[in-house]
């Protein structure tokens, strides 16, 4: 199992936002967490990256003890995101944003920054070819010199997912990528979910609220509610289970 959550809480004062959750993801898997609006889905994700330190439980990624680690440590480890609200950085170009992302591999000393020599040039050269390689997977590739606001929405929500493979992740966390996409969009979001989890071998877990996404692209699903796990199986179990529709239609 490449992800293994254990009982874990959190308790924002004397509000219990998460308790005894339980989740694991496999390697090469696609899983889904859902549940309404406030059950605590972006909080358990804040938990996994390092925003949150649980109150109780443990968290284990690739065999690693990852409970309370710092966000930085549990990217470098494997663990990248995408946001609800997109996250860009707007003023800046396409090809740059996934640069960024790459910087955190960089070998050459700030000397070599500053005067652009030595180490600089070569590693450089080699990032810029990286970049528009995964700006070519998602079809960007046309865009790397415009600035990221500049994108439509759609292509900015491509955008976040490719700099978030720039960190070379094996867990892809996508928190409601097809939020404010159209049918078309939300298509096309499929296919290239399946892409990234094949070209690149990363295991993908995402919070989504369009259940047809949900139901067409994960193999096994978690539903949250009240910060409670309430029902886990594959998603003609879940569709089916009274607890998830109660939960949903507020019965």
């Amino acid at each position: 199992m490449l992800l293994e959550v254990n009982d874990i809480g959190i308790t924002f004062g004397g509000l219990r936002a998460v308790m005894g959750f339980n989740m694991g993801v496999d390697k090469d898997e696609i899983v889904g967490l859902i549940g309404p609006n406030g059950a605590g889905k972006t909080t358990v994700f804040n938990l996994l990256t390092g925003v949150y330190t649980p109150t109780e439980g443990k968290i284990i990624f690739d065999q690693k003890d990852i409970t309370g680690k710092k966000t930085n440590v549990i990217n470098n480890l494997g663990i990248a995101r995408t946001f609800q609200n997109i996250r860009l950085f707007k003023s800046m170009s396409v090809i740059d944003n996934v640069k960024v992302a790459y910087n955190q591999n960089m070998k050459y000393n700030e000397l070599q920054g500053v005067f652009k020599f030595g180490l600089y040039k070569k590693e450089e050269a080699e990032l810029h070819e990286k970049a528009l390689n995964l700006l070519d997977v998602f079809g960007l590739k046309g865009e790397a010199e415009e600035n990221a606001g500049n994108l439509p929405y759609g292509k900015q929500r491509k955008l976040e997912i490719a700099r978030a493979l720039g960190t070379g992740p094996k867990l892809l966390l996508l928190d409601e990528p097809a939020a404010g996409m159209n049918p078309s969009e939300t298509a096309e979001l499929m296919e290239i979910i399946r892409l990234v989890k094949d070209k690149f071998r990363v295991s993908i877990l995402l919070i989504e609220h369009d259940m047809s996404l949900v139901m067409n692209i994960c193999e096994r699903l978690y539903v949250l509610d009240y910060g409670s796990l309430i029902a886990s199986g594959p998603p003609e179990e879940i569709k089916n289970n009274q607890d998830v529709i109660s939960a949903y239609l507020g019965e």
